[in-house]
């Protein structure tokens, strides 16, 4: 058997918030019987004071009941509950009404009659409150609030109160049911902005988890990608050489073996987490197996010196830049240049065989376009014309720390001293 504690801890932060807010307007309920009810029970005469003290108790009750309902509105789960808003309207006309009678032409003296009156505002007030829960339309709760105050002043001077009464009276209905309606429309805004943080934070959680799919599977392509592609074409190779039984056909396959073994290692790294792509090696690399697969390959620059971040970014264009000079068109030549130019690092790649039209998108390049932002690169990507395909990616170096400031030298005393 759950616990009362056990059972509010059980409940997420929006559930409380919710919860809370029910018990307030319930709460609100039990205000009005108490302060208002009793209190005007104690001093009208009776036979009214039991029946204001019945009225008032009904009228809480169905405070209550048209709180809860409204909220479920708020919160979705129901219809707007306009036939309860209504009774309940009704109810608080019908009873503001009576106390009003009853404060101008009761027994009862002076004492009667404040109580009574009191009765008139706060029923009024609390009726206005919990009916401002079942409304959205910031105008029309503002005309509620105005009509209340309005007919309250309309039907005071009619059932015989003075007009500095009667204004007076209007004036407290305005402010009572000005506040209470404030509150609720407030309460109600506090709940929706609960929710719908709780939500974001959910959609941030799923968002995250995505982005670590997406990154997961970005660096699987890009692991994967060339070293597919030689394996595939040193398979080819290798079938071509051993079906003229040449003996180069092992030495093919032992490469094959090697890449495999070797691409079971990175997928490991990419699963760990820990994988970094070197721009040195990156490069050596890449010139290897373009030249394999029968590419005049060019390499020029060094990428010693540069930040860790930056060649880690641009091994991963070397990566992507190779495996797309592999799987698509028929490149003959490939020059990848590597140079520093006005404090930007800038990566060329261009290969040969591709068409005008060669589309410069794709997942992979959106991928390392996504890299390059955390450096603050760039990518492009697109064909130079007469056959050639440009990839460039440029990304900023980091200031050089400011050299720091020298010591002045100060002359000796001995120095100084005649």
């Amino acid at each position: 058997m759950s616990t009362p504690r056990a059972w509010w801890r059980g409940k997420t932060t929006p559930a409380k918030v919710e919860t809370y807010t029910r018990w307030s307007f319930h709460f609100f309920g039990l205000i009005e019987i108490s302060a208002i009810g009793l209190v005007a029970f104690g001093s009208v005469p009776e036979p009214f004071s039991v029946l204001v003290l019945v009225a008032v108790c009904a009228h809480a009750a169905l405070c209550m009941a048209a709180a809860s309902q409204a909220l479920d509105w708020t919160r979705g789960r129901r219809e707007q509950p306009i036939r309860m808003l209504g009774a309940l309207g009704a109810a608080t006309a019908l009873i503001g009404i009576g106390a009003l009678l009853l404060a101008s032409h009761g027994p009862g003296g002076t004492d009667a009659a404040g109580a009574a009156g009191t009765v008139f505002v706060a029923v009024l007030g609390f009726g206005a409150g919990t009916m401002a829960l079942g409304i959205r339309n910031r105008r029309r709760m503002l005309s509620m609030v105005a009509g209340f105050a309005v007919g309250a002043g309309s039907v005071s001077f009619p059932l015989g109160l003075s007009g500095p009464v009667a204004l007076a009276t209007a004036i407290a209905v305005l402010v009572t049911t000005g506040f209470l309606a404030f509150s609720s429309a407030f309460s109600v805004w506090l709940l929706d902005a609960v929710y719908t943080l709780d939500e974001a934070r959910e959609t941030r959680a799923r968002l995250a988890v995505a982005e670590e799919r997406l990154r997961f599977g970005r660096d699987l392509h890009d692991v994967m990608g060339r070293n597919l592609a030689v394996i595939a074409l040193k398979s080819e190779l290798a079938v071509q050489l051993a079906r003229r039984e040449r003996p180069e056909a092992v030495e093919q396959m032992i490469e094959v073996q090697r890449i495999a073994r070797e691409s079971q290692r990175e997928v490991r790294e990419v699963v760990r987490g820990y994988r970094e792509a070197d721009l040195g090696t990156e490069l050596a690399g890449a010139q290897g197996v373009l030249t394999a697969a029968g590419i005049d390959c060019e390499v020029s620059g060094s990428a010693a010196g540069l930040p860790a971040p930056v060649q880690s970014a641009l091994g991963w264009v070397v990566r992507e830049a190779t495996t797309n000079v592999l799987r698509h068109g028929n490149a003959a030549r490939c020059v990848v240049t590597l140079r520093t130019v006005e404090g930007h690092v800038v990566l060329t790649v261009e290969n040969d065989g591709v068409p005008d039209s060669a589309p410069g998108g794709g997942s992979g390049l959106a991928g390392l376009r996504e890299r390059l932002s955390v450096v603050d690169g760039t990518l492009r990507a697109a064909p130079s014309g007469e056959g050639l395909f440009r990839l460039t990616a440029r990304i900023p170096l980091p200031a050089p720390p400011a050299p720091p400031l020298s010591t002045p030298v100060l002359p000796s005393v001995s120095e100084v001293t005649p």
